[in-house]
């Protein structure tokens, strides 16, 4: 049998098995399946680090069809066409997948990314039936298996633990522009258009691991990135954000970063049945009552009864209600559970960021 014939599966929890054909490394993996409902992007998705330790699911039914472009890096080391420098998910599973891509971008087929990152993908099954048994049942853990595949083994540190991997060790320092803002980033795991967005406004930007205090450091304000995995395990990150909740200075949170800052803040967060993950998630401004139509990459979510006395939501997921973005009613304290910054998806809510930044720099100007 030919290597692209080899036969794999995907194993869930409730013993449910969906039989395809192997389409990336020949390794076996365990995650938590989840699916995203993008059409495109798929480059982007999979290497955004908030998918860190899942198998995705592709809900569109071809993926790779315009190919994996040759990784490119712009201002400063950042990666211009990818949101990391590696795939970032434990596993893919898709309808199908093209073997001959075509796009004037594309070095590789999207088969040919995974074996070269060594990440499993199976193909050929229907994703439609297994979409609609997530949703039903909610997410569950799996298993991609194939042939001559091993059981997986079990990474107990990327299944509880995932910020600490997609975490920078070290400080990162980014040079900004004359009377530009200086940005703490708070990286859980940061998508590289966030960067992007920062350097190409003139943010001189302080990058800190997760667990980094931010005590010791000079900054205008405080930007907290997305990330993967439960916030609550975030324990060291979420003690330095109460002490900066008791600053001035203003602050602004992504995705998973909306969950910490509701934690520091005293609030209480929880798990989604399936999550949002997709490039279509009605936001709904509750002031304005103005819809925005986002991408979105989180499994959990704010509990809005919990928010204290000073805090209100700021956004609300027009599907399920949800709470999508919290703001204090008494200091410059906001964030968003959707993604401004896109990247795949639209960047029409890019202007809070800017907005943010506009706040830092007055805040700089003021002392």
């Amino acid at each position: 049998m030919s290597r692209k014939n080899k036969s794999a599966k995907l194993v869930l929890e409730d013993g449910s098995i969906f039989e395809g054909i192997s389409i990336g490394a020949e390794i076996s993996v365990e995650g938590e399946v989840v699916f995203s409902t993008g059409m495109v992007g798929y480059n982007q998705s999979l290497t955004d680090p908030s998918y860190c330790g899942q198998i995705l699911v592709f809900a569109y039914p071809l993926i790779g069809n315009y190919g994996v472009p040759a990784l490119r890096t712009g201002a400063q080391g950042v990666p211009l066409n990818f949101e990391s420098k590696n795939i970032q998910v434990s596993g893919v599973v898709v309808s199908e997948a093209s073997a001959e891509p075509s796009h004037y971008s594309a070095a590789r087929s999207f088969s040919e990314w995974l074996n070269t990152e060594q990440v499993p993908g199976i193909a050929g099954i229907d994703t439609r039936r297994l979409i609609r048994l997530l949703r039903e049942h909610g997410v569950m853990k799996g298993q991609i298996l194939g042939e001559e595949m091993a059981e997986p083994i079990r990474d107990e540190l990327k299944a509880h633990a995932p910020v600490k991997l997609v975490s920078p060790k070290d400080v990162v320092r980014y040079k900004g522009g004359p009377g530009a803002p200086r940005i703490a980033l708070v990286d859980c795991g940061v998508k590289a258009n966030i960067l992007r967005i920062l350097l190409a406004e003139g943010a001189e930007v302080i990058r800190l691991p997760w667990d980094y205090p931010f005590d010791g450091i000079e900054y205008d304000g405080l930007f907290l990135s997305n990330g993967p995995g439960d916030p609550k395990a975030c324990t060291k990150t979420i003690a330095h954000l109460r002490r900066a909740l008791s600053e001035p200075r203003p602050i602004f949170g992504i995705c998973l970063g909306t969950q910490l800052m509701a934690l520091a803040a005293g609030a209480d967060t929880y798990k989604l049945k399936y999550g949002h993950r997709g490039q279509n998630q009605p936001a709904v401004e509750t002031a304005s009552g103005r819809c925005y139509i986002t991408s979105q990459n989180h499994g959990y979510a704010v509990h809005e009864d919990s928010l204290p006395p000073d805090w209100e939501p700021w956004f609300l997921n027009g599907n399920d209600g949800t709470v999508e973005g919290i703001r204090s009613s008494v200091a410059p304290f906001r964030a968003v559970q959707f993604h401004p910054e896109g990247c795949p998806g639209p960047r029409d809510t890019q202007f809070l960021i800017e907005e943010f930044l506009q706040e830092a720099k007055a805040a700089r100007d003021s002392i």
